[in-house]
């Protein structure tokens, strides 16, 4: 789908026909939408090709008087089956050609969706650095906004493992601290790529310009920092669960192992006296019976004052 931008009165309006200073948005272009890229914008069908690649880490690209931003932004998706929210990464192509700024991804994005429908203030289409900066920010800016979501996340999961030690809540914990991986990754890419931006090499950048971009890497730095720090500690809270379900497991194969002694005590003195054999003290019914009782009563003191049914 390809839908196109300007910017009409202080506001980003959707026209119908791509004029000098336009938005190109496309979100998971078909082959004939992708052919007027190439055709009708004259974008490089190289750059597009990147733009749709999963995999494609952030990067900055020049040719034929055409620049490739590509920038991971962050995506939040509920997994159906699992009832979850599941934080993730996708690259997302920023294409400046002479005229007009062009951005491909996958699928729609939080932060296309905020310009499409007008929620950034000052938005100019036709300054094209300023544009690609502010989208640049605002991608940073969603990233601080998932990592304050996924800290609370954990806090209410980590609630919920203090009164109950269950596997759902630790494949929880698992999956956050694989988004903030995703994160990490991402970010230090994005830092990298708005450096190279920044030394004026591959975007010319006026005054105001520079101090926007000064504005994305303080953000990009935060949100790098806050992931190190959330992943640390989310990292050692599962270190500790694993430790305590290892403990508990522990506490249980003790008392297991002391109920088992003392039910084999019987059974050990039922077996002498049940074997065909002569010369036992005292063949009567009665003093089997008693005599187990009397040892399972004196192995069981033993085992309580060894702490040994204790579950804490």
């Amino acid at each position: 789908m390809i839908n196109i931008y300007k910017t009409v009165e202080n506001r980003v309006v959707k026209v119908d026909m791509a004029t000098e200073g336009c938005w190109i948005c496309a979100v998971s272009p078909t082959e004939h939408e992708i052919n007027y890229l190439m055709n009708e914008m004259g974008v490089d069908p190289d750059f597009i090709r990147y733009s749709l690649d999963e995999e494609e880490s952030s990067r900055i690209e020049n040719e034929n008087d055409q620049t490739l931003i590509i920038v991971d932004t962050p995506l939040a998706e509920k997994e159906d089956d699992k009832n979850t929210i599941l934080y993730t990464t996708m690259p997302i192509g920023i294409i400046i050609t002479r005229k007009n700024v062009v951005s491909v991804c996958l699928k729609e994005t939080p932060v296309i969706t905020e310009f499409e429908n007008g929620l950034i203030k000052n938005v100019q289409t036709h300054l094209k650095t300023r544009f690609i900066l502010m989208m640049l920010l605002r991608i940073a800016t969603k990233y601080l906004q998932y990592l304050k979501q996924i800290d609370k996340l954990s806090n209410m999961v980590e609630h919920q493992l203090h009164q109950s030690l269950r596997n759902k809540e630790l494949i929880q914990l698992l999956g956050l601290e694989k988004s903030l991986v995703y994160f990490s990754t991402s970010l230090k890419s994005i830092e990298i790529t708005l450096e190279k931006v920044l030394r004026g090499r591959v975007l010319k950048l006026y005054e105001d310009d520079q101090d926007l971009l000064e504005d994305v890497l303080i953000e990009v730095k935060q949100a790098i920092e806050m992931s190190n720090i959330y992943s640390s500690i989310l990292s050692g809270t599962m270190d500790a669960y694993a430790s305590v379900i290892s403990n508990n497991l522990n506490i249980v194969m003790k008392v297991l192992t002391s109920i088992t002694i003392l039910m084999a005590i019987p059974t050990m003195v039922a077996s002498f006296y049940g074997m065909n054999v002569e010369g036992l003290p005292l063949p009567f019914f009665w003093f089997p019976v008693g005599l187990s009782i009397l040892i399972t009563i004196i192995v069981a003191v033993i085992l309580v004052k060894k702490n040994m049914f204790r579950s804490k």
